[in-house]
């Protein structure tokens, strides 16, 4: 195991080198550009050895990688913001036919105002896509989740698409030390991609088919199954991961000081490291705070939110995301989380982050008090207002 300092897309590199795909598809767009340089000098100069090909649209991106799958090679590409838009016909067709592939999404704002800073309202938006989805909250977490990816896509008993998410520029152009595995521990961990989903001219199958409503429904019935089998998958392949590696990762949720917690807050991505250094600085005032932050949004871990939250005084849900009209989308499935487990807690919801916008410590300890003192059901941080509709 070697160390080096990495920017979080260098750190996504080199953990797709390590994972050996067989066929990349390139089409660079803000701030998702440096993954797939670096991944073209990788082929260039021998250390990976895949098919690099550099399509024409993210469209086209998509499409390349369904098509390689579907040959049984393993597929890799890399979008953000409206490019993720642009391919998101394909990512119902990758899905629907059940191919792994994995990608990386450098999550950022959506136009118009046009804006290439990072929000979260891309991904988010794509949620009923049928993906996997990750959030990952630095270098270190980015590298392995792009080896752990196809670990848990390949699962027969997935065999899911896997969206594999970055704060843009806060996480993909940040840089801090990362610990690079081993060829050899890497090939242990993951081994070549075999499957039965594929076009085989001796064994001949039909792929990409028509079906009506009986049989569809049924197919989309086994859709819902196969992300869902995706959570205790996601176990064993961290807990292999440990094993081999030495790094340990909590599954959907990462909990931080809510054992005793009266004040909750909810959150996902490379803010979490700021809301726990928060949580720390209340504490030390006698406040008792505590974070979770949501690693997988699919499937989306129901049971551990509620776990987590079923003791607290009431909970905030921090998001750089919002369904326009309602709610922000991570608060709703939050919502949806503590009805189903019968957990009654007042909860609000903090909009931030929206075009890049910066969130500070004292925003953060700003939602706390709100949290503890009762505020809005919705609110814009920063712009103040009662946004309940």
């Amino acid at each position: 195991m070697s160390r080096k300092f990495l920017s979080g897309n260098e750190a996504f590199a080199e953990g797709i080198r390590l994972a050996r795909p067989q066929v990349i598809s390139a089409y660079p767009i803000t701030p998702q550009t440096i993954v797939v340089e670096r991944l073209s000098e990788m082929v260039e100069d021998g250390s990976l050895s895949a098919e690099y090909v550099h399509v024409e649209s993210e469209h086209s991106a998509l499409s390349c990688a369904i098509g390689a799958s579907a040959a049984g090679a393993r597929a890799f590409t890399a979008t953000s913001s409206q490019g993720l838009l642009y391919m998101a016909e394909c990512l119902y067709y990758a899905s629907g036919g059940r191919f792994p592939i994995v990608m990386m999404n450098a999550d950022r704002s959506t136009a118009l105002p046009w804006n290439i800073y990072g929000d979260q309202r891309d991904s988010l938006s794509q949620l009923d896509s049928g993906w996997i989805q990750a959030y990952a909250e630095n270098a270190q977490e980015a590298l392995d989740l792009a080896l752990m990816s196809y670990k848990i896509a390949e699962n027969k008993d997935v065999s899911t698409p896997f969206m594999a998410n970055l704060d843009g520029f806060v996480l993909t152009h940040t840089y801090e030390p990362v610990d690079i595995p081993d060829r050899e521990q890497a090939d242990k961990f993951l081994p070549p991609y075999e499957t039965d989903n594929r076009i085989d001219f001796e064994n001949p199958k039909n792929m990409a088919f028509s079906a009506g409503p009986d049989t569809n429904y049924i197919f989309k019935f086994k859709e819902h199954e196969g992300v869902l089998a995706a959570r205790d998958v996601i176990a064993e392949t961290e807990k292999e991961f440990a094993e081999i590696f030495g790094r340990k990762y909590t599954g959907l949720v990462e909990n931080y000081l809510t054992e005793d917690a009266d004040y909750i807050l909810v959150t996902l991505g490379s803010i979490a490291g700021l809301c726990r250094e928060t949580a720390d600085k209340l504490r030390a005032e006698g406040i008792k705070a505590g974070v979770v932050r949501i690693r997988y949004m699919r499937p989306f871990p129901h049971r551990e939110i509620a776990e987590a939250l079923k003791n607290a005084k009431a909970y905030g849900v921090l998001e750089k995301d919002i369904s326009f009209g309602s709610e922000g989308t991570v608060y709703t499935n939050v919502n949806s989380a503590l009805k189903k487990a019968d957990v009654n807690i007042k909860g609000y919801n903090f909009i931030g982050g929206l075009g890049g916008r910066n969130i500070s410590a004292s925003d953060i300890e700003d939602i706390f008090d709100g949290i503890s003192k009762g505020t809005s059901n919705v609110n814009f941080i920063g712009i103040g207002g009662d946004s309940n509709g």
